[in-house]
């Protein structure tokens, strides 16, 4: 096994045939990329409850650049969890939604958001304590 290798193996397989599936192992981890991303997290929160134009979500979302939020939502639609709609006004109007794949995304970001919150005390003492350690080093 290499750094960063994620072991799939094809369920249809006996256990002691168990067939390696390296291309299972690339399109997971660049999946888990995009879902995993701080700025994703954030705009799958941001369009829970119904579209969003850009500079609405930007101002909500807070801290974001506007090249990352476009690079974000981008990828978000590339890879189908966000939709781009284009209304002909002056100026052009464009809403981001989250599409059905986007929505079912909802309730594990919401867990993890909800773990997050709920760790965030013995994540700062595990912090505190390695960066008092590595101090003296």
């Amino acid at each position: 096994m290499e750094p960063g290798h994620i072991d799939v193996t094809n369920s249809d397989a006996t256990d002691d045939m168990a067939e390696h599936m390296p291309g299972a192992c690339t399109a997971v981890s660049s999946i888990l990329s995009r879902v995993g991303d701080k700025w994703t997290v954030l705009v799958v929160m941001m369009l829970a409850d119904g579209p969003m134009r850009f500079n609405e979500l930007k101002r909500k979302i807070g801290g974001v650049s506007q090249r990352m939020l476009t690079l974000t939502l981008r990828g978000l639609e590339r890879d189908g969890f966000v939709s781009r709609t284009m209304f002909p006004t002056i100026p052009p109007r464009v809403d981001y939604e989250l599409t059905a794949l986007g929505q079912s995304l909802r309730v594990p970001v919401a867990e993890l958001g909800n773990w997050a919150f709920d760790h965030i005390q013995v994540v700062a003492k595990a912090r505190a304590a390695f960066d008092m350690r590595s101090d003296g080093e």
